[in-house]
């Protein structure tokens, strides 16, 4: 296991508690909740009293007030236990988007119910016809009056069925590509034209309820504009991508632990030809080198995180953290499924979930093509 060196007393507690937590609270229920493809509201509600939604959350909004170290300790956390499923990491980036550019007011409202869990956060970027291509999206709000009226659709929104509040990308310029970007958020309870659609069936992360949501003439007030200046989303959007890949990073990491972690327990109890699998050079040196692969990646994601917290990670390397530590997570949850031999192709053993669950990385955050393309873009400048 990587020997994080930011780790103190107060973070190794800090484990402990998102530890327990988890073993107390999800394990019991994992397969029910994969089966429901849902995280019921009461658990948020747990995770929020014991100050895991609010860790980074400033102190008078409802949070503990600590350093983005502590929310790298849930990823990783949530990851070692087996799950992807329940959506911490985009509640925690929604309320993130508040934190940085919402008004003294928009923060008194929204950031305590996010820190207590009375309000389940979610992204809405993604469109049917737009992925990557932030620029290109098509659903509007449109100024009108005191309210903005807004229209359009999104996909693959993740806490998408259970999301009290959305951070919504729309354009109040439609004429405009970067510039007509705004952030809008959107409370969802009760909101006349607004419409979740189907709970979309996934290959992994089935317990996050996934959907696609649609907005019919939806109206909002003016100052949910998330800050005071229309056309500023994009931007936004943009300076906050290197914690979301690096969120990404850590959560590949975790995921990359639990699977050696089992397939070590899997081998050294299962038999072949009279002996350990475990035993078996192939097995050794495979294991050797997940084991190394590991230990680099944690190195460099404490690396990127520490270049964070002074202001210092840029997009490039953000992205270099995202699509390593994806490849990296799906060429180490393959090897220890092979390890497993057939019995790792069946979904009542953890490595299975670990593997359909793996795939996503890949794609979601931006494609590792996107990535690779914005690291190439600083690598041609003169």
């Amino acid at each position: 296991m990587p020997n994080h060196l930011w780790m103190q007393d107060d973070h190794h507690a800090y484990a402990d508690t998102v530890r327990r937590f988890l073993d107390e609270e999800f394990q019991p229920h994992r397969n029910a909740w994969k089966e429901a493809g849902t995280i019921p509201k009461s658990f948020w509600r747990k995770a929020g009293d014991l100050g895991i939604l609010g860790a980074t959350t400033p102190e008078d909004h409802g949070g503990l007030g600590l350093s983005r170290h502590f929310d790298a300790v849930t990823y990783i956390e949530q990851a070692k236990a087996g799950d992807s499923g329940w959506g911490f990491a985009v509640h925690n980036i929604a309320a993130h988007y508040i934190i940085a550019y919402g008004t003294d007011e928009q923060k008194a409202r929204w950031l305590p119910k996010l820190a207590s869990g009375e309000m389940v956060g979610a992204i809405a970027m993604t469109e049917p016809g737009t992925g990557s291509d932030l620029q290109a999206v098509r659903t509007t709000a449109v100024p009108d009056g005191n309210e903005y009226l807004i229209n359009g659709s999104k996909t693959f929104i993740t806490n998408g069925g259970s999301a009290d509040l959305l951070i919504l990308v729309a354009k109040t310029n439609p004429t405009s590509r970067a510039k007509g970007v705004s952030l809008m958020v959107v409370e969802t309870e009760g909101l006349d034209g607004f419409r979740v659609g189907r709970k979309l069936d996934k290959m992994g992360m089935r317990r996050n309820d996934t959907a696609e949501l649609f907005f019919e003439d939806v109206r909002i007030p003016r100052d949910h504009l998330l800050g005071t200046e229309e056309g500023q989303g994009f931007y936004q959007l943009m300076r906050q991508l290197p914690w979301e890949r690096l969120i990404l990073g850590y959560g590949a990491l975790g995921s990359s632990q639990c699977a050696l972690d089992v397939t070590l327990a899997y081998v050294k109890e299962r038999k072949a030809f009279g002996q350990r699998v475990m035993d078996f050079q192939n097995t050794r040196f495979k294991l050797a080198e997940c084991a190394t692969k590991v230990e680099i990646l944690a190195a460099f994601l404490d690396q990127c995180l520490e270049e964070l917290e002074q202001g210092t990670l840029t997009a490039e390397k953000a992205a270099m953290a995202k699509w390593w530590g994806s490849q990296t997570q799906c060429e180490i949850v393959d090897e220890c499924l092979q390890l497993h031999g057939g019995y790792g192709y069946m979904n009542e053993y953890l490595i299975a979930e670990l593997y359909a669950d793996a795939r996503v990385q890949k794609i979601y955050g931006g494609t590792n093509e996107i990535m690779k393309e914005l690291i190439a873009r600083d690598l041609d400048r003169d």
